[in-house]
């Protein structure tokens, strides 16, 4: 497998890490999409969320809440917590992560 965010979690890619565990990453998007643009990754690689199984449950959960620990870190009031699932979905790497952005006017619908 041939994944850089596997790569960037066992460290043989370099990144602008900002969080750490034995079971989630985080760390600056290369092509930030707002002020404050972090991606969230679990260390176990999951392609897409559809391809996430029960036994990842806590895992999903420990994602959401180091999303939370790095918004309060950050200081952030405002944010948005998005993943896509598939290419026409936005997804351009096949690794499940979540983008962390906030600093500026998200509109809705997305997209």
């Amino acid at each position: 497998m041939n994944c850089i965010f596997c790569g960037i979690a066992d460290g043989s890619v370099k990144s602008q890490l900002i969080y750490e565990d034995e079971d989630v990453v985080a760390f600056k998007d290369l092509n930030p999409q707002a002020p404050t643009h972090l991606l969230l990754i679990p260390r176990k690689h999951i392609a897409r969320l559809d391809q996430a199984s029960e036994d990842d449950a806590l895992l999903l959960g420990k994602v959401l809440l180091v999303a939370k620990k790095l918004a309060q870190q950050f200081d952030l009031k405002d944010f948005r917590l998005v993943t896509n699932n598939g290419k026409g979905a936005g997804q351009s790497v096949d690794h499940l992560h979540f983008h962390l952005m906030a600093g500026r006017r998200f509109l809705w619908p997305a997209g």
